[in-house]
């Protein structure tokens, strides 16, 4: 049987690697981070100075093959981030400026994010067949995955195969006529992603900047749930046209929806609407209908905050079933009912993104 590389033999190979193509420097172990063994498949994160960057692919490589030499590897996956410690600092106290801004990162036309205050209610599965319904208005149309802790595109689309590079940009994989990107092509299924705050955040930037998207007309925005460090990026980073709140119709969803609200709202993102997911089930035996997370708590959240309700999408097998097969119901089954509420949910969409420009948020320190 042959015997896998353990952690601390992968971490001295690493610290012996020269850090620059001239061979200068050495890879520093505080560097490394998430490193995950399986049956000899070896991933981890580097992080770099953002000053490398334009050596990212020659130290990529170089980390790669000290790590390959090992015994019993089988394969090496190797992530880059890069972050800038200077953006991490807080202004000085007692100023009521705003710190200077960057410029806002705009890989298409129109980003939009598609958004929920919790996991669980069906965020993901809307964001791809809202995709896809825009493309099918003729849009070119890309779907960033920018949950890094867990990723669903990759199942989502049915792509289990690595991006390659190209004059140091990821080239986005297609599926369903739609340019896609996700942290998921780039590790294993089943491999946890260990990662600080400030790599996350770095991860999520490099995905809007250094992915070579395509004269994208919408880029879709799959947000992690909630409403922390990595969503407040996307939202201060990012050209956000407008956000879509999904949720399910129960109390407690709305309580953390709300929350997903208030922070576009903060950060000066246009709230697009309101998705009920989960929305009724009709027994395919008798035909009856149940509400089983309740009923239009989406719409009266929506109509209590002056917001446009975007529709009802129910809860059924079919959109469940094409999900986890990789062939979502939008492009598999389009004349399907299902496919009709998220065409209906994209029209409104459009209709409210186009010629809506947007300036870059001012975050004033109290």
């Amino acid at each position: 049987m042959t015997a896998h590389p353990n952690p601390d033999a992968i971490l001295s190979a690493l610290t012996s690697a020269p850090l620059l193509p001239d061979g200068q420097g050495q890879i520093e172990s505080k560097a490394v981070s998430g490193l995950v063994v399986k049956d000899g498949n070896v991933g981890f994160t580097l992080e770099i100075d953002p000053a490398l960057a334009p050596h990212a692919d020659a130290l990529k490589q170089a980390a790669e093959r000290a790590v390959d030499k090992l015994d019993g590897v089988l394969s090496v996956t190797v992530i880059l981030t890069a972050h800038n410690q200077q953006t991490a600092q807080a202004p000085a106290p007692h100023t009521h400026e705003a710190p200077q801004q960057e410029a806002l990162l705009k890989p298409a036309r129109y980003i939009v994010a598609v958004a929920s205050g919790k996991g669980g209610v069906g965020k993901s599965t809307t964001a791809i067949n809202l995709a896809l319904a825009l493309a099918a208005q003729g849009q070119r149309v890309g779907i960033l995955d920018a949950d890094i802790y867990g990723p669903s595109l990759p199942r989502l689309l049915g792509l289990n195969k690595k991006p390659v590079t190209e004059n140091n940009k990821l080239v986005p994989l297609m599926a369903w006529g739609l340019q896609a990107m996700s942290i998921g092509f780039l590790l294993e299924e089943d491999s946890p992603t260990i990662w600080r705050g400030p790599m996350v955040m770095s991860a999520i930037q490099q995905m809007l900047r250094d992915v070579a998207w395509d004269n994208l007309d919408i880029l879709v925005v799959d947000m992690p749930p909630g409403t922390g460090d990595a969503q407040l990026t996307i939202s201060q980073r990012a050209e956000l046209a407008g956000a879509v709140i999904v949720s399910t119709p129960q109390d407690l969803a709305l309580i953390d929806a709300r929350k997903g609200l208030n922070m576009f709202q903060r950060v000066n993102v246009p709230v697009l609407g309101i998705v009920e997911n989960m929305s009724h089930f009709i027994c395919p035996s008798c035909g009856d209908r149940s509400e089983i997370f309740g009923h239009g708590g989406a719409a009266a959240e929506a109509a209590r905050l002056g917001l446009p309700f975007l529709g009802e999408v129910p809860l059924d097998m079919a959109i469940r079933e094409t999900s986890d097969a990789g062939t979502p119901i939008v492009s598999s089954q389009p004349d399907s009912p299902y496919s009709a509420v998220y065409h209906k949910i994209a029209e409104q969409v459009l209709t409210q993104i186009t010629g809506q420009d947007r300036k870059a948020p001012s975050i004033v320190m109290d």
